[in-house]
């Protein structure tokens, strides 16, 4: 057995290891065999069953898919741009649904109603924070047919996102108290707001962009060599530039539309899974950076529901402890080796 088929097999191995941690341990202490009743659906009304089935299953669920989505998506951005600091929130997408969300929580007062429907809640929210990432996609895309350099395009983004945050900026200024609060409580990341009943909209939607970025490793693998190599090899570097660029936004926009702005696990997980692998071959990078993103994400979710009093905390406290020390170590090698 080879390194490589160890590490797939070891980080398989852990991810489910970490979904049934996600399930049998919590906030809230259950017995084994509880869980295990519960999971099968006998006694369905129990306040066991509901735990398990209606609130640590999902969120087991929507910790494994936003993870491998943001670390795959953030292993994109950084070959494409060729920069280690790239990450699914520098192009502005985690801005433009903030922006969204601030919209009406601060100005609509987390309602909105028209044409006899009304929306509110979890429900608008999700709305919100989708219709801000698309348009901010939708602007990228738009400079990328003007733009031709990663570079200026990579600045554009940051621009984008310096713009939208300032706005939000000024909505926060003005907002009542209790709307500045609740957009603050969104803005840490949550995986616990999706229940069963939307999460095939959820998982549906992380999984079909998941897919188009496995079937781009080929053009990634040629990218990484640069631009010239890779239309030698007959890849069209716009229309792929394009394809990444709405894969990753789109993974982005999903995460944020359903759990918030989730910092550091697209930033860093791609570092972690090359210093194991020791390779630049995406072949091997991008299933072990969805395996990788997805014990991550089981990881911080299991670690926020640890408190004993049957409160959680937010995934933005728990995600610095292990990114910060992962991008410290990689920029400190960079500058040893240069």
């Amino acid at each position: 057995m080879n390194k490589t088929t160890f590490s797939f097999i070891l980080l398989i191995l852990l991810a489910v290891v970490m979904f049934v941690v996600n399930l049998f341990f919590g906030s809230i202490h259950l017995d084994a065999a509880e869980v295990i009743n519960a999971l099968l659906g006998r006694d369905s009304e129990s306040v066991t069953s509901f735990v398990v089935v209606q609130s640590r299953l999902p969120q087991a669920i929507t910790a494994l898919l936003c993870g491998a989505g943001l670390a795959v998506s953030g292993l994109m951005l950084q070959t494409i741009f060729h920069n280690p600091l790239a990450d699914p929130s520098i192009l502005g997408v985690n801005s433009g649904a903030s922006l969204g969300v601030a919209f009406v929580m601060l100005v609509l007062g987390g309602s909105f109603a028209a044409a006899n429907t009304t929306l509110s809640g979890f429900l608008l929210i999700v709305v919100a924070a989708f219709i801000g990432a698309i348009c901010i996609i939708g602007l990228l895309l738009l400079f990328a047919r003007y733009v031709k350099g990663n570079i200026t395009l990579l600045i554009v983004g940051i621009m984008v996102s310096y713009l939208t945050s300032s706005v939000i900026s000024l909505l926060n200024y003005s907002a009542t108290e209790q709307g500045v609060h609740s957009y603050i409580v969104w803005g840490l990341g949550n995986f616990g707001g999706i229940g069963l009943k939307n999460m095939p909209m959820f998982a549906g939607a992380m999984l079909l962009c998941i897919g188009l970025a496995v079937t781009l490793i080929k053009p990634l693998n040629a990218l990484q060599l640069g631009s010239a190599y890779a239309r030698n090899l007959g890849i069209n570097l716009q229309r792929t530039r394009t394809t990444l660029l709405i894969t990753t936004g789109l993974i982005a926009a999903i995460a944020t539309a359903f759990c918030g702005p989730i910092s550091f696990i697209g930033l860093a997980v791609p570092h972690m899974v090359r210093l194991m692998s020791r390779t630049a071959n995406h072949r091997v990078l991008v299933p072990m950076t969805l395996l990788a993103g997805a014990i991550i994400g089981l990881v911080c979710n299991w670690l926020c529901a640890l408190p004993s009093d049957g409160t959680t905390i937010p995934i933005n406290v728990i995600t610095p402890f292990f990114g910060v020390p992962i991008i410290l170590y990689v920029l400190l090698q960079k500058r040893h080796s240069n």
